[in-house]
């Protein structure tokens, strides 16, 4: 007897991520406004061919079929905090919590790469994060709420 064909399997994502609506962001922006002057990014190893300046140790080691934040060309932390900061700002935050920090915030660079950070440490408000894949259907909400949305 044949085997059936395995389905392959593509990047998943997770089903639970989601934005808050515009409306629900409005109503926070001030707690919002006071998380993004908080919040920190620490960075994840296995998302940098290049440490760049993160500092991270171990060393850079990147992990086979991690997004990689080279290809947004995100190379200093002051960067990736700036962007985590304005996803927070302009409300692009998921609407799960863990304590008083979002579980994710997204915002979009220069270049228009959509990325999502990902809370590691609820004590700290530490983030990492990376390009989102452009299979990804989020990341195209993420693109065009943040062009409509100054902060």
């Amino acid at each position: 007897s044949a085997l059936p064909m395995m389905k392959r399997r593509y990047a998943q994502f997770n089903p639970k991520r989601k934005l808050l609506t515009p409306s629900e962001a409005e109503v926070r922006v001030a707690e919002l406004q006071v998380l993004a002057s908080r919040a920190r990014y620490g960075g994840n190893p296995e998302h940098k061919r290049n440490p760049g300046d993160f500092g991270l140790v171990p060393p850079s080691d990147p992990r086979q079929g991690k997004s990689l934040c080279d290809v947004a060309r995100i190379f200093k932390r002051t960067e990736a905090e700036a962007l985590l900061r304005a996803g927070l700002r302009k409300g692009l935050v998921s609407d799960r919590m863990d304590g008083e920090w979002p579980k994710n915030v997204w915002s979009v660079t220069d270049d228009g790469f959509a990325m999502e950070a990902q809370l590691e440490n609820p004590v700290l408000g530490t983030y990492h994060g990376y390009p989102m894949p452009e299979t990804d259907p989020l990341s195209l909400e993420v693109k065009r709420r943040w062009e409509h949305i100054n902060g």
